[in-house]
């Protein structure tokens, strides 16, 4: 579809994993931390949050994203 050559499709599929797993994320971190005391523990449970989430998102999205980057590259 837009020329990129299929031998770097691992290329588009980590740059359409991070990309989802980047938004899901910045979305969870940025909830108020209150004040900037706060910030280390907030940023910690964050992450956590996070990674609990993006665990499952990450496992049934990849043959998704495997599909979305074949589509986007070539032979």
């Amino acid at each position: 579809m837009f020329g990129i050559p299929r031998k770097h499709s691992h290329f588009v599929f980590g740059a359409l994993q991070s990309g989802l797993t980047s938004l899901i994320a910045a979305f969870i971190a940025s909830f108020p931390a209150g004040n900037v005391s706060q910030f280390f523990a907030h940023w910690m449970s964050s992450w956590l949050i996070a990674w609990v989430v993006m665990l499952p998102v990450v496992i049934l999205a990849a043959p998704f994203i495997r599909s979305a980057s074949i589509a986007l590259t070539r032979e």
